[in-house]
């Protein structure tokens, strides 16, 4: 029997060396991303480019979700901050990864955003997925450290200290950086004080909006 179009499309991540870690496979064939965009995109839900959710935001392309997803390597029971939780796919996805021993805390500085993300998740049935309306760009500091941080817009210069002070030591931040384009970041804290970072390019998101909530 042939698989559903979005079956295929992991199938193609696969084939094409995007999606290789068997967890995370396990968690895009689980989380389905047709639960997570609007009722107008809902055909297009397997189809690998970015769909519009509202506000001026999207849902980003599983392409990208996948690579990052990649670079985070998120395990279980770890502590996890999603930033632009836009929809709440990932924020599903991350959830599915850390398992019932783990946490994730999501933040969308979007009001509505954040009600559909929540009703979103919950309907799929990710009931412990913590959601705040919030800067992203200033972190969750009531929950860290984290062991994992995920941001799903670009910081425009740098990545924003409140986010590199919030990850716990031996934790990984993936985050976006740039303006026309984007290097895709990977930080790992060593220590203290020290950073590793290494920089994928090539990649385009929507802004992270930083400053006081309107």
């Amino acid at each position: 029997m042939a698989k559903e179009p979005e079956g295929q499309l992991i199938d193609q991540l696969i084939a094409d060396k995007v999606l290789s870690t068997p967890q995370i496979i396990d968690a895009f064939r689980k989380v389905s991303r047709h639960l997570f965009v609007t009722p107008q995109f809902k055909a297009d839900a397997h189809i690998n480019t970015p769909l519009p959710i509202g506000f001026g935001q999207t849902i980003s392309q599983p392409l990208t979700v996948a690579l990052m997803l990649e670079a985070l390597q998120v395990e279980p029971g770890q502590r996890v901050l999603d930033v632009g939780a836009g929809s709440g796919w990932t924020a599903a996805l991350l959830a599915e990864l850390v398992g019932s021993t783990g946490s994730v805390v999501a933040l969308e500085r979007i009001p509505q955003l954040r009600q559909q993300a929540e009703a979103n998740v919950r309907a799929a049935g990710y009931a412990k997925i913590a959601f705040h309306t919030a800067d992203g760009a200033q972190g969750w500091a009531d929950g860290a450290p984290f062991d994992r941080i995920h941001v799903a817009a670009a910081a425009h210069h740098e990545i924003p200290p409140a986010l590199k002070e919030q990850l716990a030591i031996g934790g990984r931040l993936v985050v976006p950086v740039g303006q026309e384009t984007q290097d895709v970041v990977v930080v790992v804290r060593e220590t203290e004080t020290s950073y590793h970072e290494t920089r994928h390019p090539g990649f385009q998101f929507v802004p992270l909006i930083e400053g006081p909530l309107t």
